[in-house]
């Protein structure tokens, strides 16, 4: 990997709101429209955060119809040595809003 490449993957992961998307997308995948109301950003914010992590290789997206649901690439994480133990465990933060009915489910 170029080091212009690998500089540019881990300023993806540099960012708080990044970070945190990547610790929630390790309890699930999870669409744009889910992720809103954890943030308490718009849309187009969240979706902007979402395409730097797919540029940089580190999430992978899914289409179910109308709907894009974003996963982990674990072969890209592996590649560049990164290790996601140290990172908390946010599927509480999405039980809690799902029992709000905060959580917003597009299957």
């Amino acid at each position: 990997m170029e080091f212009e490449e690998l500089a540019a993957t881990l300023k993806a992961l540099a960012d708080p709101t990044r970070l945190k998307i990547i610790a929630l997308l390790q309890t699930r995948d999870c669409c744009v429209c889910e992720l809103v109301p954890i943030f308490g950003i718009s849309q187009p914010a969240v979706s902007k955060h979402m395409s730097r992590l797919r540029t940089s290789g580190l999430v992978k997206e899914t289409r179910k119809g109308m709907w894009v649901f974003y996963s982990l690439n674990h072969d890209r994480l592996n590649e560049i040595g990164i290790s996601l133990a140290n990172l908390p465990d946010l599927s509480d933060e999405l039980r809690r809003l799902e029992q709000k009915g905060l959580l917003v489910r597009c299957e």
